[in-house]
């Protein structure tokens, strides 16, 4: 019998566990090393979501690995007025990667970086309006969770005063379209912001973005938005920041990703890839911004503040990448993997868009016979039979943007990996086609 069905285990975690969004995968994982996990029949699974979102040079690297003994030998954790050279270093080295963005505060979690950032934001404009996109994720602590529309407000009483949103930009599904049908996302961006300034009491303080919406289901601004959204900041005197959590450390095939559109942000926020799996989260801004912070008493305190050993994991995380040329590889198996899944959904009428950069992609389900409706319920189908053929694939099942896949493998995965995820993907297609009566009408074309 499967050692994953430990009735102990499984009755333990059911008894003990607080249960915190979504249901557990049904398998007991033991260990993991490069782009696997290992469940507990020593079965191998593709972590095609890189744990969550985060394991950008997969699991284990041996670099990673020493860098953490290598600290945790000499200092892991300090009081939080103390510095260490790895806290220097670090924030020195990401000065360089983002030039104009010199200053730079370490911390341990998405959330609580993006808090400390609309934090700085209230402090330096003297406002306290935050704006983010309608299908925004940016964590779960106050401030962050109200700049969160994807899911999680209903229930939880009153978001802070002065959250607002606009809508996130769809290519696949645009508002404003020109004459062509494409998504006329300026008239768009106009018309989000003359319902913000209706809105807003003069107090806007900032614009808290991702350059890909992930739980949002995988959507990029387009080339040219971030530009125009950073120049609607500047007309009304509000900051931009910007929320890097998965797109930053190279995973679209820049650094960063607003380095594509050659806009920096006031101040950006980075997370998940940059601890490749363990808790480090960084926020950066300019000089100004910091000095003007600073005089007026800012104040963001915590127990794992500027802590050595994750500063340490981040410098090392920056060797690897710089070192593998991971970033310049992020653009190369991005558009193999970009050409696969298109591949897949030439194939498969159920697949309605391919989207994302480098290797951050987005494949939508849709019911077919519709005008692209997310199919909820096939794509966890076929979520649940990859699984079991050993692929693990993230899936947006909130009810706004569901059917979703988040492709985001490790920037060292190889191309053989990566043609074997494209593979199981396909066996799972047809295997729940086949078994709902849908195969024979699968194809698109």
């Amino acid at each position: 019998m499967s050692k994953n069905r430990d009735r102990g285990f499984w009755a333990a975690a059911e008894k003990h566990l607080i249960r915190y969004g979504g249901a557990f995968e049904p398998a007991i994982i033991e260990r993991a090393a490069g782009s696997f996990v290992y469940d507990a029949d020593a079965r191998p699974i593709l972590d095609f979501t890189s744990g969550q979102m985060s394991a950008l040079l997969g699991h284990a690297h041996p670099k990673i690995v020493a860098a953490v003994n290598r600290q945790a030998e000499t200092v892991a954790h300090l009081f939080s007025g103390m510095l260490s050279r790895p806290v220097v270093e670090l924030a020195e080295r990401l000065a360089g990667l983002a030039p104009g963005l010199d200053r730079v505060l370490l911390l341990s979690t998405g959330a609580e970086s993006n808090e400390a950032a609309i934090r700085m934001a209230k402090l330096v404009t003297g406002k306290h309006e935050i704006v983010a996109f309608s299908k925004s994720w940016h964590g779960m602590t106050a401030a962050a969770a109200s700049a969160t529309y994807s899911a999680g407000r209903k229930g939880y009483g009153p978001a802070a005063v002065g959250s607002l949103a606009i809508p996130a930009p769809n290519s696949f599904r645009p508002r404003f379209k020109h004459a062509d049908g494409s998504l006329d996302w300026r008239t768009e961006l106009d018309d989000a912001f003359n319902l913000i300034d209706s809105q807003s009491t003069g107090n806007l303080a900032a614009f808290v973005a991702e350059p890909i919406l992930s739980s949002g289901g995988m959507l990029e601004l387009p080339e040219g938005y971030l530009a125009a959204l950073k120049q609607k900041c500047c007309e009304r005197e509000m900051l931009l920041i910007l929320d890097e959590a998965q797109t930053g450390i190279g995973r679209t095939g820049n650094m960063f990703a607003f380095q594509r559109d050659g806009v920096t942000p006031d101040i950006l926020t980075l997370s998940k890839t940059i601890g490749a799996g363990l808790p480090l989260s960084a926020v950066m801004t300019t000089p100004e911004i910091e000095e003007t912070a600073h005089d007026r008493g800012f104040l963001f305190y915590t127990t794992h503040v500027s802590d050595p050993l994750p500063a340490a994991v981040g410098l090392a995380v920056l060797d690897v990448v710089e070192e593998e040329g991971l970033v310049n590889r992020a653009c190369v198996l991005g558009d193999r993997l970009f050409a696969c899944l298109s591949d897949l959904k030439q194939r498969y009428a159920c697949i309605g868009d391919v989207r994302g950069r480098g290797l951050m992609l987005g494949v939508e389900i849709v019911r077919e016979c519709s005008d692209g409706e997310p199919d909820h319920e096939l794509g966890a189908r076929i979520a649940e039979e990859a699984f079991r053929r050993g692929l693990s694939m993230n899936i947006v099942k909130l009810p706004a943007t569901g059917g979703v896949f988040r492709i985001a493998p490790p920037l060292t995965i190889s191309e053989e990996e990566l043609d074997l995820g494209v593979r199981i993907m396909s066996d799972a297609f047809d295997a729940v086609l086949s078994a709902t009566g849908r195969l024979a009408g699968a194809a698109a074309g």
